[in-house]
């Protein structure tokens, strides 16, 4: 039996792997392992109804195996549209009526952060400012107390503006930290995200915002020093960011 036949012969027994290692070897094997029948056979153990059709979706049954037989690896964001020097963010933070927090808040303050506090911080939130995870936070002076307990009745929104368009968009709408985390020293509130409507099919993504304050031995006041915002739910990176933030229904 000729060399050819004998390939022809084996190579429909062959995964597909093994096939494209195949057309590696030489320039007869490559010819022959092109053949487009050992890709239809392969296309027809895993999309059995595509082979129904009399010519593949695709140019040729090779491409639509080289193209889809394995999960795609995520691939790398284009660069952002906006930065955060474009950004400024309105925080607004109330007990009831008391306005116990206002300020305008540049982006690069926010994507910078901010030194942690030599002393009265717990290990846990240390270890949380510290991880992987993309948060923006800044610090917060001067800083204010909120009675334990309280927490509940302390509310918060977010606003963003850009520099670039002068629009606005809102993050946080009048939120409650019904959320306290003790081991970390965290009181927590999100909020869903306005999305444009130039993207229908994202919702339910949730921006997060927490009041982090001191480990002072008293379990009466929460004293705040800093104030953390992220969107760990979908984006952990500062491209991420940004990208998420580009897709805010600006008005």
């Amino acid at each position: 039996m000729a060399s050819e036949e004998v390939l022809k012969a084996v190579f429909p027994f062959l995964d597909g792997v093994d096939l494209a290692s195949c057309m590696a070897v030489c320039k007869q094997w490559k010819d022959i392992a092109r053949d487009d029948f050992f890709w239809k056979c392969l296309c027809a153990k895993r999309w059995p109804s595509i082979c129904k059709r009399p010519n593949p979706p695709t140019v040729t049954y090779y491409n639509l195996y080289k193209t889809f037989y394995k999960r795609q690896h995520r691939r790398t964001l284009l660069p952002p549209r906006i930065s955060f020097d474009d950004l400024e963010f309105f925080i607004d933070i109330w007990a009831e009526n008391t306005l116990l927090f206002s300020e305008v808040v540049p982006g690069s303050v926010l994507q910078s952060g901010f030194k942690i506090p030599a002393s009265g911080v717990c290990d846990m939130l240390k270890y949380h400012l510290e991880g992987s995870e993309y948060k923006m936070t800044f610090p917060v002076e001067p800083r204010f107390t909120i009675p334990s307990g309280q927490n509940q009745n302390v509310s918060v929104s977010v606003m963003a503006g850009r520099k670039d368009s002068n629009k606005v968009a809102r993050i946080i709408n009048k939120s409650m930290f019904d959320y306290i985390d003790r081991s970390s020293f965290r009181a927590l509130a999100f909020d869903y995200l306005d999305i444009s409507p130039g993207y229908p099919f994202l919702s339910g993504i949730r921006a997060w915002i927490s009041l982090l304050f001191m480990e002072d031995g008293s379990e009466d006041l929460m004293d705040v020093f800093g104030i953390q915002m992220d969107f760990c739910d979908v984006a952990n990176s500062k491209e991420e960011v940004l990208w998420l933030l580009d897709m805010l229904d600006w008005k």
